[in-house]
């Protein structure tokens, strides 16, 4: 039976408008062809001549033919974006963290996806389990690339026992195809103590560096243990000899990489640094920042953004006209007046800087030295603000989490309740659901704002928006 795609939207103006197509309809096939995601869909329509068969609300089905330029839309809109269902995931990992969550809370946390258009569309990792051929074919096919890959371990034993899946190790060989045809990967290592680390760790290393530079980068992280546990396989902490071990593995390895291909291929999240007691690495290491998103290299990043931004607005006002400065008596208004283009109302900025001014920064035990670090470089060249920054403990899944984005509203509603916070609190967006105002507790902005009696600003993962929410004001281009 043929897959038909509900119609939900029609855009304006669009090719699709001008056929008489409607929400309402549904889309059967296009050139023929069976359309069983947004793949097929973008793929088929890549051509200049196209058929449509769509069956209309009412049951008849129209056929329409199309003359287009190549990038041009139809402007069918679905209710699903990948039109199609969302792949569960078939594993039990030993480390899943969904797994560690308390009852009670939404629906969609407990949701576990497995689904490698995810991997493309939106950087999750697939464990190519729930791969089949055909679903190889086509990330071939469409060049759906990079794919993000949880290997975990090339010990194809180990791998079933640790996914507590029979088919974990065989779906290996899958890497092996798409290295062949070529298709960039990024894989990762959740790594367990005295499970996959180690000599373990050593071999998978070494297994992996073979698909170098197919396989563009690989990041190793540590798993992440709640206080939610009960029942589950029993994984110990790493300490800080561990994580020092952890990493004298990497940077083997990274030396080895960046001398036969210009890359440094593996990187350690920043948790095994801060563990380690190391400094962070310096920028150049990251490649990129390849896998920010998983923790490799996000504080680096900040921290260098962070002093970049600090130095442009210090630049923007020691050029700006040396009247205006002697008003507010700021230092370094010697200097010819030449404005400064990433600055923004510099003359409002000024003016903020040299007002009173209390703000709070609320953050994850991990991230708070660097934190605490930058804000008060911020308020040495800017003392009239003062920036309180509050570590959050996690009591919520316990104290072995400590990254920010696992922080709940009711612990910081809790722990910060009584403190003098001044006029705004500045929450990281990595703390809330993607694009909303709602932690994972499912407190919301305005909650925390109602019990603390504080307004809120959302802070964005990065050392310029920081700067800004800092001052109140806009400063960058």
């Amino acid at each position: 039976m043929m897959t038909k795609h509900l119609i939900s939207q029609i855009s304006k103006g669009s090719i699709a408008e001008g056929l008489g197509i409607t929400s309402g309809d549904f889309l059967l096939s296009i050139n023929d062809s069976e359309v069983i995601d947004v793949f097929d869909y973008r793929y088929l329509c890549q051509d200049k001549k196209i058929k449509l068969l769509i069956e209309t609300k009412d049951g008849e089905e129209k056929t329409f033919e199309i003359i287009k330029d190549e990038d041009e839309e139809l402007g069918l809109e679905f209710d699903e974006g990948l039109m199609d269902e969302y792949r569960h995931c078939s594993n039990k990992c030993i480390f899943c963290f969904i797994d560690q969550m308390p009852k009670g809370m939404r629906e969609t946390l407990y949701f576990k996806d497995d689904d490698m258009r995810l991997s493309f569309l939106q950087g999750n990792y697939v464990t190519l389990t729930n791969l089949s051929d055909k679903d190889v074919e086509r990330i071939i096919k469409y060049r759906l690339e990079p794919i993000n890959i949880s290997f975990q371990t090339t010990n194809k034993e180990l791998r079933c026992k640790m996914l507590n899946n029979r088919f974990a190790g065989e779906a290996l060989k899958k890497a092996d195809t798409l290295y062949e045809a070529a298709i960039t990967m990024n894989g990762q290592i959740v790594l367990c103590k005295g499970v996959n680390d180690g000599e373990e760790l050593e071999r998978s290393l070494r297994d992996l560096y073979r698909y170098v530079p197919v396989l563009e980068s690989l990041s190793v992280v540590p798993v992440g243990l709640s206080k939610y546990r009960d029942g589950l396989y029993p994984l110990e902490p790493f300490e800080k000899e561990d994580a020092r071990e952890v990493l004298k593995i990497i940077h083997k390895w990274q030396d080895k990489a960046f001398k036969e291909h210009g890359i440094h291929f593996v990187h350690a999240s920043d948790e095994w640094y801060i563990l380690a007691e190391q400094d962070l690495p310096e920028e150049e290491r990251y490649d990129g920042y390849l896998q920010i998103e998983n923790g490799v290299g996000m504080l680096r990043s900040l921290i260098v953004e962070f002093e970049d931004g600090l130095e442009q607005l210090k630049e923007g006002i020691e050029n700006y006209k040396p009247s205006f400065l002697a008003k507010f008596n700021l230092k370094g208004y010697n200097k010819n007046y030449s404005e400064m283009s990433g600055i923004n109302n510099i003359s409002e900025i000024i003016e903020t800087l040299s007002n009173n001014r209390e703000i709070s920064v609320v953050t994850g035990r991990i991230a708070y030295p660097y934190i605490k670090s930058l804000t008060d470089e911020f308020t040495k060249q800017y003392p009239n603000i003062k920036v309180n920054v509050f570590a959050i403990k996690n009591e919520f899944f316990g104290e072995r989490i400590t990254v920010t984005g696992l922080i709940t509203g009711q612990d910081i509603i809790k722990q910060l309740d009584g403190k003098k916070l001044g006029e705004t609190l500045l929450i990281p967006e990595n703390m809330l659901r993607a694009s909303t105002d709602v932690f994972l507790d499912d407190t919301r902005l305005s909650d925390i704002e109602k019990s603390l009696h504080i307004s809120t600003a959302i802070v964005k993962s990065n050392g310029r928006n920081l700067i800004e929410r800092i001052i109140g004001k806009e400063v960058y281009v």
